[in-house]
């Protein structure tokens, strides 16, 4: 009996193996942010993209994805059935997204000021001119979310709804490691000793280092991911869009770390930028701030008190029972979040 379950296992192991084989040899490309687009604007390595839609949207206003310099803006558009970018499409938006590029040695000295003022009012102004509109509509994604809450403190006459998602906005948080480590960050010799640009790989095992079993765990499962199509392409774009991680401007770096975790002067009301101070109060526009449960990078206290701060007399806060990531690509971001984002967009577009 012992001799005829070792064989059992060999044969089921050889056929895993089989199945893997097949699967891997079936694989040409690992295609990920595949809705079609155009760039209809560019300055250096940034690009706004606008995405190709059937038929005419139910909203007038478009929507402007401002995503994180950390990582890349793919997670939004990672595969056809796990995309936040075609079910705003599908739900009757009209879509566009920043694209940061890649920041190398020549970026160095780029900072908050020239991504906000600089990049994300260039694209809004775009957008406003070739729509013939007073305003768009803003969708703020983690850092990219506390940049857009900045713009539209600073030009609140230019937003006409913010919706923030998992957006850290008030630093002084104990529940997140992230948060704990960068207290006590030396932000300088960090940024100097790499020669003024952190590397992605860097930021990449940091973190990793939040929840290291995660990764353990993902590796122990292979092998049964090998054995079915789809799930070794969903393992594999994940994996292709994590191992893409651009480099940071090392200024931008430098100022987020000070001002953001180490000093929280955003929520305090004592953020500067371009000589103005920014006050939450100023933004009066529609505002959903949405926050993930289980979000172990951003912690939900870290999100929760834009609801509270912000100037305006219409505000939502929206839970999502899962995690960060889970926002963009989890089957509940598919069947509830996003189509629930686009309805609260359109119902304030009149």
């Amino acid at each position: 009996m012992a001799e005829q379950h070792i064989s059992d296992q060999l044969l089921q192991q050889v056929d895993t193996a089989t199945d893997a084989i097949r699967n891997i040899s079936d694989i040409n490309t690992i295609d990920i942010a595949t809705a079609e687009r155009d760039v209809v604007w560019q300055d250096g390595k940034v690009k706004l993209y606008h995405f190709k839609r059937e038929g005419k949207a139910k909203a007038k206003t478009p929507v402007l994805i401002v995503y994180a310099l950390v990582n890349r803006w793919e997670m939004m558009d990672l595969q056809p059935n796990r995309s936040f970018v075609r079910k705003l499409l599908s739900e009757g938006m009209d879509v566009y997204v920043i694209d940061w590029g890649y920041a190398s040695r020549l970026d160095r000295y780029k900072t908050i000021e020239d991504y906000i003022m600089g990049n994300i009012g260039d694209c809004v102004d775009y957008i406003r001119r070739k729509d013939q509109i007073p305003s768009v509509n803003l969708l703020g994604v983690c850092q990219g979310g506390t940049f857009s809450v900045i713009y539209s403190s600073l030009f609140p006459e230019k937003v006409k709804n913010l919706a923030t998602l998992v957006t850290p906005v008030d630093f002084d948080n104990k529940q997140g490691l992230l948060f704990k480590w960068a207290k006590d960050l030396d932000v300088d010799a960090m940024v100097d000793g790499f020669g003024g640009v952190i590397p992605g790989e860097f930021l990449n095992t940091g973190f990793d280092m939040l929840k290291p079993m995660n990764k353990t765990r993902k590796y122990l499962s292979l092998p049964d991911t090998l054995k079915e199509k789809d799930k070794l392409m969903n393992f594999l774009r994940m994996e292709k869009w994590v191992a893409d991680s651009p480099d940071q401007a090392g200024e931008t770096y430098r100022q987020f770390i000070k001002d953001f975790y180490q000093k929280n002067l955003l929520i305090k009301g004592e953020f500067v930028l371009a000589g103005r101070k920014v006050d939450l109060k100023n933004i009066t526009m529609p505002v959903l701030t949405i926050y993930a449960k289980e979000d172990h990078i951003v912690p939900p206290d870290t999100t929760k008190p834009l609801h509270e701060k912000v100037g305006s007399k219409d505000k939502e806060l929206m839970e999502f029972p899962g995690g960060h990531i889970g926002v963009f690509v989890g089957a509940r971001s598919q069947s509830i979040l996003s189509p629930a984002v686009a309805s609260w967009y359109i119902k304030r577009d009149a």
